[in-house]
């Protein structure tokens, strides 16, 4: 067998690279997440409780089955690219999402303990644009905060 580079290879043929393998940006990540939360819109998701209130160590390993983060954990492609887990740090750190981001995507304060999977997706589009849900709903309701 002859070892030959990328650029060697090019030359001769058509090389494919699996798109599984490539790094994802933080866009694509999130945009990712809120296409799987959309495939089941009206799917019942946990909510956590309390994040803002919560010692950082303690909200860190936050987590609940079926929560929104689960739902991107249990997605083969994000895993791929590193999501370790589903705990409330992981997510964090994975989708590069500040506290009050990912507050507005999980905490039960905004829905109570549970939500629908299109307002979770809804929350991440928000995330990727770098509005909160409140921002928006004010914006949507035309009050300029």
């Amino acid at each position: 067998m002859k070892h030959q580079t990328l650029d060697q290879m090019h030359a001769i043929a058509t090389v494919h690279t699996d798109p599984m393998q490539l790094d994802m940006t933080r866009t694509e990540r999130l945009q990712r997440w809120a296409e799987l939360l959309e495939r089941e819109p009206n799917r019942i998701l946990t909510a956590l409780e309390g994040t803002e209130y919560r010692p950082l160590l303690e909200r860190e390993k936050m987590r609940a089955n079926g929560s929104p983060i689960s739902v991107a954990f249990n997605d083969e492609v994000l895993c791929r690219q590193g999501l370790a887990g589903d705990s409330y740090g992981d997510a964090k750190r994975f989708f590069e999402l500040t506290d009050r981001q990912l507050h507005e995507i999980v905490c039960y304060c905004h829905v109570g303990l549970s939500m629908q999977a299109s307002r979770a997706a809804y929350c991440v589009r928000r995330a990727i644009r770098g509005r909160g849900f409140i921002a928006s709903l004010l914006q949507t309701l035309g009050i300029h905060a």
